[in-house]
């Protein structure tokens, strides 16, 4: 097959790394060559963090070039306008509607964006976005953002329930399971619920 790009970006603490691992397992799980690549911004909680997923029958390099992805799922607002340009023309964004104000935004030398979505639309961008942070806390753990997310992407890629399923059993820890997959049901149907899919 050719090879599937997914970026996942975020800021630190939002469980970039454990979506990227659990998409991993999902291509794994299908016998893919899968190669996984985070970057941080900054090393540090709050900083700007980014993971390339790429899954192929042979995989050469991790790293994603613009206008080479597949799909970008963005756990914050801005860092999903900040890598936009990655996708490829029929790519799609999924974007939690979460904002996070970077460094600059906090100390004031910087606004944060106004209509993000809007200008990324505005922009021929084809955007998913949601607001999974409460999705994340019905289910019981804010800390669960990041499967609620990846639910509502996988109304976008071509995985079964019982793949899902079996790739977070495989990368999440036992104790936090149940949480995790009642996050990831909720963040699906919150897609599905969206008026602002374009």
């Amino acid at each position: 097959m050719a090879s599937k790009n997914i970026l996942v970006v975020g800021v630190g603490g939002q469980g970039t790394l454990l979506a990227s691992r659990i998409l991993g397992a999902l291509y794994i799980e299908r016998g893919l060559d899968v190669k996984l690549s985070e970057v941080h911004g900054m090393a540090q909680r709050g900083g700007s963090v980014v993971t390339y997923v790429r899954a192929g029958d042979a995989v050469a390099s991790p790293l994603i070039s613009k206008g080479e992805a597949d799909m970008v799922i963005s756990f914050e607002k801005l860092e999903g306008l900040r890598w936009a340009s990655y996708l490829k023309k029929d790519g799609i964004l999924i974007l939690n509607e979460q904002e996070i104000s970077p460094m600059p935004v906090i100390t004031g030398a910087q606004k944060y964006p106004e209509n993000i979505v809007e200008t990324l639309k505005s922009a021929g961008t084809r955007v998913v976005a949601v607001d999974a942070l409460p999705a994340a806390k019905k289910a019981g753990s804010v800390k669960a953002v990041n499967t609620a997310i990846l639910g509502a992407a996988a109304n976008h890629l071509d995985f079964s329930d019982s793949e899902w399923d079996n790739a977070l059993e495989h990368t999440i820890n036992p104790k936090f399971i149940e949480l995790n997959r009642e996050a990831f049901r909720l963040g699906r149907k919150l897609e599905l619920e969206s008026d602002r899919v374009v």
